[in-house]
């Protein structure tokens, strides 16, 4: 049986966006299936693996363990967002000149990880940035292509504040 749908307003990637969703469904799904924001992936649907983050008022979370909603009134950023307006362009670039990324189903929430690391912590170490994306799983790359990418960017913002994310 089918639960009455709620209307919800949010905005996503800077657009307001309003409509009917069921209580149950994930943040992630209505992304995908309601908004047609393919980029962040459902994996394993526990908040394990990472491919399902989102930014969420600022704050990543996984999509997959968040309704559509808990996101009534807050603002959503998606992998589609943060690339068009360029905020990780630098990281990006990091990730192809590093080889850090592969097969591609990790890498928007490995980006979008990377890059509050990237904003919260600018002289993170390399311990602390295998700590902070131990959270999103990369079956692919074995992690040092991701970790040098990131370690790259960071250097590269420091030594050029003014040019981060370009």
């Amino acid at each position: 049986m089918a639960l009455p749908e709620t209307e919800i307003t949010l905005r996503v990637n800077g657009e307001t966006v309003r409509k009917r969703v069921e209580p149950r469904q994930h943040l992630i799904d209505f992304l995908r299936e309601g908004l047609d924001l393919t980029g962040s992936h459902v994996g394993c649907e526990h908040g394990v693996c990472g491919a399902c983050t989102v930014r969420v008022d600022g704050r990543i979370v996984r999509g997959c363990l968040m309704l559509a909603v808990q996101a009534d009134g807050r603002s959503v950023e998606t992998i589609e967002g943060v690339s068009d307006s360029g905020e990780l362009a630098d990281l990006q670039h990091a990730f192809h000149q590093r080889n850090a990324l592969q097969c591609g189903f990790c890498t928007p929430g490995m980006l979008l990880c990377a890059g509050e690391l990237l904003a919260t912590t600018p002289a993170a170490t390399r311990e602390q940035i295998r700590e902070h994306i131990s959270g999103n799983y990369c079956r692919c790359t074995g992690y040092q292509a991701i970790v040098d990418a990131i370690e790259t960017t960071l250097a590269s913002r420091r030594a050029n504040p003014a040019g981060a994310g370009t």
